[in-house]
């Protein structure tokens, strides 16, 4: 069972932060092979998300206020499930925890994300609609996708 919890970037303390970075890179940089600036700023301005599974994070997203990503609307970047983890639902329950949360926190029934277009059918499944032509975003196919 994963259970979640959610802190704005100063309330993280150095493990949290740590662990969080690690499995950020593991996914992004290690598994995906993608040379990236992961450290792109927008980190101290956000909300993150850390679900844990045995007392390990195991899965992690960040909940960007509006303004930040897109102009008037919040969204949901940097999500992440380690490799050990996954085919047990977790993605899936960190995005309905995700959506939730950012639409308590940021008060919009809209949220917008940049999604790796390989999980089309797994963010539409959750909601989202496509809008306008893939894209590369550190040489990964990406498309815009709105919820709301």
């Amino acid at each position: 069972m994963i259970t979640f919890t959610t802190k704005y970037f100063d309330e993280l303390n150095a493990i949290e932060l740590y662990q969080l970075l690690q499995l950020r890179s593991e996914v992004f940089v290690v598994e995906q092979t993608c040379v990236y600036q992961d450290l792109d700023g927008k980190d101290v301005k956000c909300y993150h998300v850390l679900g844990y599974e045995n007392n390990v994070l195991v899965a992690g997203s960040r909940l960007v206020p509006p303004e930040v990503s897109y102009k008037y609307f919040p969204s949901i970047g940097r999500v992440a499930t380690h490799p050990n983890a996954r085919h047990k639902g977790h993605g899936k329950s960190l995005m309905e925890y995700s959506i939730a949360k950012t639409k308590e926190l940021f008060q919009s029934q809209t949220i917008v994300i940049s999604a790796q277009s390989y999980l089309d059918r797994f963010y539409k499944d959750l909601g989202f609609i496509p809008e306008g032509e893939e894209y590369l975003e550190d040489d990964i196919p990406h498309r815009k996708m709105k919820l709301g």
